[in-house]
């Protein structure tokens, strides 16, 4: 029998409890030893004042999986939850105007760095492990206020080191420039975060940083793609993780993006988001948040790759299993993988999406009461009349 939400949530809390059973003290303490991967966190609490620093587990040696999410696919929730509740994160408060002095440039040398690196925090207080958590928020270790921080030596990624002390280059070059260097987009992100690009630099919470680096590079990639030729075939991807379930629709048309979202509520009703757009870009805040700007990367790489340009729906189901929120990270990460598998290859929309909804709990009906794609789709375009 399927597991609820709150049953998965209560097994992993088990599991983390008795684990914090044997190692407890190493959570609970005014002072940490351990290896960041590297990671730096800036929040939004309190904007434009906010909570700055790294992040490291008491642990030493290669802790790079542990905030790296370009790694994750494959790993089960648990293990996630893991990853994120084990990073002790120290804090200062900072102004987000001005990302200077010595502190700040520790931790902009921290996100620089190739490898982990050696840390030690003394905090003000004892910190307290974190022993539960919810279906409401992305899964956090504990947090203290730093009073000394000392960081090994690291080397810095030579292509992170040039944007950062190029004072000329935008911020959306130096995040366009790292990524067309192959450096991972959740690297890019903690850069942007920690005050790194552009003239006039500032902190950017990290929640804001993914979600503008996931439009920022979206974005670039669908101007080049509206130059491609438009397919000529309809095709239909699939890809299930972490209790979320994917499909992309590709159709030939011009450049259109729609991306939906359905959930079931405890009580069993379903909620959906939806959002769309073309050409013209989106002209609101989307209603499914980031994972528009995640799904949109996604999608747009395969067309930048493919050199065509194509009409996508995006259909994201979160099933019960999905029990914690992880972050947006894992949309990004499961649209590429799918667009990774080989389509199939269907005659028409129609019956791409009686494809897709095979895979879905949630009827083709119901997708398509939200969609303005569809109704975009079928206003002919001047063109039709040539």
């Amino acid at each position: 029998m399927d597991r609820t939400a709150a049953e998965i949530r209560k097994a992993i809390e088990s599991n983390w409890n008795e684990y914090l059973s044997k190692y407890g003290n190493l959570f609970s303490s005014d002072f940490i030893s351990g290896s960041t991967p590297p990671s730096v966190f800036v929040g939004s609490y309190g904007y434009p004042k906010v909570a700055v620093g790294p992040m490291l587990p008491p642990i030493h040696g290669d802790t790079m999986i542990l905030d790296l999410p370009e790694r994750w696919l494959g790993k089960s929730l648990e293990e996630i939850v893991n990853y994120r509740l084990s990073l002790v994160r120290g804090i200062r408060q900072v102004k987000v105007s001005n990302p200077q002095g010595k502190y700040i440039e520790t931790l902009q040398e921290v996100a620089m760095a190739t490898k982990p690196i050696d840390s030690d925090i003394e905090f003000l207080k004892m910190t307290n492990h974190v022993t539960s958590i919810d279906s409401e928020n992305a899964p956090f270790g504990p947090i203290g206020e730093i009073k000394n921080a000392k960081f090994s030596n690291s080397s810095s990624d030579k292509n992170i080191q040039k944007a950062f002390y190029d004072k000329d280059l935008l911020a959306e070059e130096s995040v366009l420039q790292l990524y067309n260097n192959g450096i991972e987009i959740s690297r890019i992100q903690k850069c942007f975060s920690i005050g790194m690009f552009g003239k006039n630099r500032k902190l950017v919470p990290t929640r804001w940083s993914i979600t503008a680096t996931d439009d920022m590079i979206s974005k670039s990639l669908v101007s080049e793609i509206i130059e491609f030729d438009i397919i000529d075939s309809y095709r239909v991807f699939t890809y299930n993780h972490l209790g979320n379930f994917f499909t992309i629709i590709l159709f030939p048309s011009r450049w259109m993006f729609e991306m939906q979202e359905a959930w079931y509520d405890q009580q069993g009703n379903i909620g959906f988001g939806s959002d769309f757009e073309d050409a013209r870009e989106l002209d609101h805040y989307p209603a499914t948040a980031g994972a528009h700007f995640a799904s949109r990367l996604g999608v747009s790489e395969y067309l930048f790759k493919n050199k065509v340009q194509a009409g996508a729906m995006v259909l994201r189901e979160i099933r019960p299993e999905y029990a914690v929120p992880l972050g947006v990270w894992q949309v990004r990460e499961g649209i590429r993988m799918a667009m990774k598998q080989n389509p199939k290859i269907v005659p028409s929309f129609d019956e791409g999406l009686d494809l897709a909804c095979q895979s879905l709990s949630i009827g083709k009906k119901e997708w398509l009461a939200k969609s303005n794609l569809q109704k975009a789709r079928r206003q002919k375009s001047i063109s039709d009349f040539f």
